[in-house]
């Protein structure tokens, strides 16, 4: 059938016409998507967001929180709250801690136990107006309540009578990102890495913000960029600077960079015939990487290692133990604050062993043995982010050694990112594992997985999380990996939330 002129002008219109709409679902907001409500929804809050009041002097993280309530309320209710230096109408929202405003003060919330980014959400009377408080002991509780807040919204939650608190249970929550300098992801299934190192740091994606506002939402606090099977030249000076300036990108929203190390980088780099850990040399040239470094990086957080494992160099290779290979980054990391975080998932063909057991046999002689600011990052299971595999047994066998939990979001056996697989249980399973190292010696469920990397069952000062994300420039498949990211940080905020909110759009 042949259409006449007119008919396929008019197909040609509506084309242009509906086109914007097609392409504001791409996908790329997640679960940022400040959509207008329906208009029952919109009546319902409107009355609860008539006013923004702020602090009078604002940090970076606070005007992000600002803007991000600013952006969200006026998409979801079509108007944008009024910006007031003090409650005067019902309907305000009023943002600050104890120390940034008077009016936070004098509500005497109960705040003094929340751990860092730690927030309380109250309905409460302040000059006599009902107000939307949302209060926190630093800047980035206030940004993660700001979060926490639009997704009432979002979700078509009560807002007339909030009483939300919330206190992180684990202090790293990371992303580690296997991303090369060269812009390849492996085992990367969504195109190229988002860093645009040619171009860093003078252009800085806009991209990177949105990284940071979406890993803020969900309270992820930090990102390893690099690959761990590292290249040295990730610590020279001109890769430094590079993550310098996504640093300041993600600054105001909580998030700190963190560096995959190449343990012989002081060969490769710095000159030198070894990278043995007691070598005195050695140490000193740790030492005054770690000062550089922190020049440009004045919160940088620490390193990734993966040492001795599918042929990469560590302290074994000089006759030295795990221990002695971290204690020394340890030893340079120290006078800064930064940690190491070194990775369990070791072996080697030529290992007699089977293969499961290489990291127990391994690590476990070495509990005890490790510097304060060292903590092993050990993978679910004992093999290789298996579909199905027990838990790791290192999570039963170091009371004296801080763990962290390292799981993968990318699916490098589940489909390579070519059909949609869900992880939330598999996050909460593993979390829920008993280790069997109760004080009453029995399998009770009081050691789980998760009381053992939150430093509640052997009372660690030192506590992570970390998930694999390979995520790149192609938004669909990069958009669903960020979903399971979302998992990985839900199921262990507070302890208030399962998986399951996640997918029935709670």
């Amino acid at each position: 059938m042949r259409w006449s002129r007119g008919l396929r002008h008019t197909a040609l219109l509506l084309c242009i016409l509906f086109a914007p709409l097609v392409c504001a679902e791409d996908g790329y907001d997640l679960w940022l998507r400040y959509r207008p409500l329906g208009t029952e929804w919109q009546s319902t809050y409107a009355g609860h967001a008539r006013q923004l009041v702020l602090p009078e002097r604002q940090s970076a993280t606070v005007a992000a929180a600002a803007a991000e309530l600013r952006r969200g309320i006026g998409g979801m209710l079509g108007r944008t709250p009024a910006g007031e230096q003090s409650v005067s109408a019902d309907g305000a929202i009023l943002l600050g801690t104890p120390q940034s405003s008077p009016q936070i003060a004098a509500l005497k919330l109960p705040l003094a136990g929340l751990a860092a980014g730690g927030f309380v959400i109250r309905s409460a009377q302040v000059r006599g107006h009902r107000t939307t408080v949302i209060a926190a002991n630093d800047d980035l509780g206030l940004l993660y309540g700001s979060f926490r807040f639009l997704r009432q919204l979002q979700t078509h939650q009560p807002i007339r009578d909030l009483d939300l608190v919330s206190s992180p249970a684990i202090q790293r929550r990371l992303l580690n990102h296997w991303d090369n300098l060269d812009r390849s992801v492996e085992r990367g299934y969504a195109g190229q890495s988002l860093w645009d190192w040619w171009r860093l740091p003078d252009f800085r994606d806009p991209r990177y913000t949105d990284y940071a506002r979406a890993n803020a939402s969900i309270g992820i606090n930090g990102t390893v960029l690099n690959n761990v099977n590292a290249k040295s030249d990730s610590l020279t000076a001109r890769y430094i600077a590079k993550a310098a300036a996504l640093a300041d990108v993600f600054r105001p929203y909580g998030i700190r960079v963190y560096l995959s190390a190449r343990f012989n980088a002081p060969m490769e780099i710095g000159g030198l015939d070894s990278a043995d850990p007691l070598d005195p040399a050695v140490r000193r040239w740790w030492r005054d990487k770690a000062d550089e470094i922190y020049r440009a990086i004045p919160d940088f957080g620490g390193f990734l290692v993966k040492a001795n494992s599918e042929g990469q160099p560590g302290p074994q290779d000089y006759g030295r133990s795990h221990a002695d290979g971290a204690n020394m980054l340890a030893a340079a990391l120290q006078p800064h604050g930064g940690v190491v975080m070194w990775r369990a998932f070791v072996y080697a063909h030529d290992n007699p062993d089977d293969r499961a057991k290489q990291a127990y046999n391994e690590f476990k002689p070495l509990d005890g043995q490790f510097a304060d600011n060292v903590i092993l990052q050990v993978k679910n299971g004992p093999i290789d982010f298996q579909p199905r595999e027990p838990l790791h047994p290192l999570f039963g066998a170091m009371p004296k050694t801080p763990l962290m939990l390292e799981v993968q979001i990318t699916k490098e056996y589940l489909g390579f990112a070519t059909h949609l697989v869900y992880l939330g249980p598999l996050y909460e399973e593993v979390l829920d594992a008993d280790t069997c190292r109760s004080a009453s010696g029995r399998c009770d469920g009081s050691a789980t997985v998760a009381s053992v990397i939150d430093g509640s069952l052997h009372g660690d000062r030192l506590t992570g999380i970390a998930g694999e994300q390979r995520g790149g420039t192609v938004r669909f498949v990069g958009d669903l990996a960020a979903i399971r990211s979302r998992a990985l940080d839900v199921t262990r905020d507070d302890g208030s939330d399962a998986e399951e909110t996640i997918v029935d759009g709670r």
